[in-house]
């Protein structure tokens, strides 16, 4: 998938955003046309350890700390990261200081898809088996986190600790919602109106300050 991805954004031009949706809905079309609907069950093992805890803090929580901890040392400390960095504020700059562009962004959506498939492994064996349709509140959901926490969609930007507050913002949101018995519906529309709003906001001062 990675690979794909990487074919799709390098050969035929497509933004990176446009790209990944995209091959996402054609992953999960033929899912559907293959599984015909079956849920697999996880292995008990990895089912036991998704839903206990270790010192009062849930298993899931831990893997996504060390994760993060990880994710943000090779972001900020490696010359990996800083080529990610380059890359994303200016491709020709980038290829101007030496940096193996391609070779660089293949590793990097590499590396997307090994997370994410982790992170579905996980989040089947937590809800007790894999089903098609599990991850799709989910997407509208990532993209919030991520335009909340203050990393650049177009990239050159990353904020680790900013995804981690915006993720809890967002739980707790969502809480709230469930809460007062709101449906799916309504969340995702508050949803689509925090990030408006969030990406609205930088605009505003700047006419403000102008």
């Amino acid at each position: 998938i990675g690979i794909g991805n990487c074919a799709l954004i390098k050969l035929l031009r497509i933004p990176p955003i446009i790209a990944t949706l995209s091959m996402s809905f054609i992953v999960q079309s033929t899912a559907i046309w293959t599984n015909r609907g079956l849920r697999i069950k996880p292995p008990s093992w990895l089912a036991d350890f998704t839903t206990s805890s270790t010192a009062g803090i849930p298993n899931v929580a831990l893997v996504a700390v060390v994760l993060s901890a990880l994710v943000w040392y090779v972001i900020n400390r490696t010359v990996y990261g800083r080529s990610i960095a380059a890359i994303g504020q200016s491709i020709r700059a980038a290829r101007m200081a030496g940096i193996p562009i391609d070779g660089t962004r293949l590793l990097t959506y590499l590396l997307c898809a090994v997370l994410a498939s982790l992170c579905g492994y996980l989040l089947a064996s937590f809800s007790g088996g894999a089903a098609l349709n599990m991850g799709t509140e989910y997407l509208l959901m990532s993209i919030a986190v991520v335009v909340i926490g203050g990393t650049a969609v177009a990239g050159g930007n990353s904020n680790v600790p900013g995804i981690w507050g915006a993720s809890l913002f967002m739980f707790l949101v969502v809480s709230m919602l469930n809460t007062y018995g709101f449906g799916a519906g309504i969340r995702l529309i508050l949803t689509g109106l925090i990030i408006i709003a969030v990406i609205m906001l930088p605009t505003t001062r700047s006419a403000g300050k102008t």
